[in-house]
Parts: structure tokens; sequence; C-alpha cells
């Protein structure tokens, strides 16, 4: 797969406060140390380094499977299953680099961290299957946080990421979801118990409502990472049933 062209960002006085910063506070490299310039977080060599998603792999969820295997398919997990989204374009397989971006930016705080992982995520866009996205200048839909995660975490991952891949893609980022309650945490959950532990727990936006009626071909929610999915198709079953014909799913990494 060919990478999807990325729209420049603008110049001006973005890169002259980046050129400043950098003075002031030389950057490096998040996981080598090596010297950085220009605001990034990340060098070319650790970033090429980190492993992405490669066929063959499911076309539901995204996982990577090793050996030769011809045409499309659909991994065991997914074949009994119907999600509300037409698919998941993860663009990171599971590595502990990739992980250990996604948990400084989340847990470290480290909000500078989603430039990076937003460039990785833009990846997905050279899939074929999301051309239409592209074509149709679909919204990229965040998965929110409930109000009192955001007001501990003081920012959401999944819009802090959206917001980065909106720069490279030209897609406008749409806040159409909010989170009605606080769910426990996942973490140790099966999908089952997930999917039952997220059952109503979002709803549409006023924002997202006006979209769905003007434009409701399609949106991609995004995410920092697709563990079972059910916490996107969740998300998904609300959009679709707002209006929307088709959801997307694009996450940096496949947990």
């Amino acid at each position: 797969m060919t990478r999807v062209p990325l729209v420049p960002e603008t110049a001006g006085w973005k890169t002259a406060a980046a050129r400043v910063l950098d003075l002031l506070y030389p950057p490096v490299c998040t996981l080598c140390a090596a010297n950085l310039s220009h605001g990034r977080a990340l060098c070319d060599a650790c970033g090429e380094d980190l492993p992405r998603l490669a066929e063959p792999f499911c076309q539901s969820c995204g996982e990577m499977f090793c050996g030769q295997i011809d045409g499309p398919f659909e991994c065991p997990n997914c074949n009994d299953l119907s999600f509300a989204f037409e698919f998941a374009r993860p663009a990171m397989v599971r590595d502990d680099r990739t992980l250990d971006l996604i948990h400084r930016l989340k847990y470290g705080r480290e909000i500078h961290l989603a430039a990076e992982l937003g460039c990785l995520a833009c990846e997905s866009f050279a899939d074929p299957r999301l051309a239409p996205a592209l074509d149709g200048s679909w919204p990229l839909v965040p998965v929110p946080l409930h109000r009192k995660r955001l007001k501990h975490r003081h920012f959401n991952q999944a819009e802090e990421i959206s917001q980065a891949l909106a720069r490279h893609t030209g897609l406008p980022v749409l806040k159409a979801l909010r989170r009605t309650r606080q769910t426990e945490t996942q973490t140790l959950l099966s999908r089952k118990q997930r999917m039952e532990n997220l059952r109503g727990a979002f709803v549409m936006t006023r924002r997202g409502l006006r979209w769905t009626a003007a434009s409701p071909q399609g949106a991609v929610l995004i995410d920092d990472v697709l563990t079972t999915g059910s916490t996107v198709n969740e998300c998904a079953k609300t959009l679709r049933g707002a209006g929307f014909r088709k959801v997307f799913v694009v996450t940096v990494m496949r947990g």
C-alpha cells in the first residue's frame, strides 16, 4: 500500500515558534534520545522502525496474521460478530514502543506526542477502503471521555490524535459523541462484559446531530488503541442510529 499524501501544515508563525522552542528547549527523540529539531518528538529512524500493520490481516478488526492467506479474510474472533462499523483499520501492530508513546500521551500528559501518533495513524488512510472518507470529506469523530475522566486528565487523547490527523488529511474534526456515564475500566473484562459495560454509554451531541442531518454519508471514528472493538462498536451504533450511513474506524495501534 502506498502512503496517503499528507496535507502540508501551514508554515509561518508555527514554524518560527517551533524553532524558538528548539533553541530554548532542545528536543530529543522520545524513544532513543537523539537530537531533533522543528518541534519533533520522534526521530525518523525510530519512527520507521515501529512495526506497521501489513497484510494479511482481518478485514473487520485489523488483527494481523503470520503466514500465507490468499485474499481478504475475517479472523475467527470476528466470524460470528456483527459490528455497527464497516471495518477497523489500525496503523500499527502491538509493540511496546508504540504502546509506550500512547501511555506517555494518556497518563504522562505528554500532549506533544499526539502529533507523532496522529502522523502514524494517518498511514491507515493508504488503505483503499478509506478512499470514500477522503473523497467525501467525512468527519473525524474522536471517541469521547466522560467529563469526570476529562476533568482529571485535562484532555482527550483521541481528540488530540484527531486534530493531528486533520492537519495531515484535511478532514474536519467533529465532536459528535458525548459519554453519558463513567464505565468501569475495561482492561480485565471479556469482550461480552465490555459490550455490556458500554451499553448506552454514548449519545449524540447537538453538533453531531446537525452534521448528520446535513451530510449523513459517513464518519471516521478515531481512537488510540483497538482491543476488542467494544468501545468503537458502541460509538458506531450511536452514530448509525443518528443517521450516518457508514462508519469506519481508524486507530493508532491494534491492541
